[in-house]
């Protein structure tokens, strides 16, 4: 299954999202660091990240889910944040959504955790440069060239 990495300072909710993640088969890696977060994300090697809306103290959200994004623009991060109206909607479009923390929000994550790596695959897939895929890419360079290098001819009427 996937590797998800929960990046929160509360202990409850890291251990409810861990029990709940890791009985659907996912290894569940738990952090409050978010210095290590923001300079290496592949370090943990996350598959989807839940991000805590507040963190602490001197550490905004916001910033730090740019510098996720930075690193790999494809990496689905969902904001755990513990009211819904606390969520920056202009800043939501960032992220790949949100969830309200709760005890009772399990079958919620569940869902939108399956949803966002579901989804991942399909960009992964686009990009994968398989040895077919570089060739061809190769031979559309090498016909742009000689195409390009032809000089346009002008037809007067």
């Amino acid at each position: 299954m996937a590797n998800i990495l929960i990046i929160d300072n509360q202990a409850w909710v890291k251990d409810l999202y861990k029990e709940g993640l890791s009985g659907e088969g996912h290894k569940v890696s738990t952090t409050d660091d978010i210095e290590s977060v923001r300079k290496n994300i592949f370090s943990f090697k996350p598959d989807l990240v839940l991000l805590n809306l507040y963190l602490q103290r001197g550490f905004i959200v916001w910033d730090v889910l740019r510098d996720i994004k930075m690193q790999d623009k494809n990496l689905p991060v969902l904001i755990v944040t513990a009211h819904e109206a606390n969520v920056a909607k202009s800043h939501l479009s960032q992220s790949d959504g949100y969830l309200v923390k709760s005890h009772t929000a399990a079958d919620e994550l569940r869902q939108k955790v399956s949803t966002l790596l579901n989804r991942k695959p399909a960009v992964q897939e686009d990009l994968e440069a398989t040895p077919e895929v570089i060739k061809q890419a190769a031979a559309r360079k090498k016909n742009f060239r000689k195409v390009s290098k032809k000089k346009p001819v002008y037809h007067e009427s």
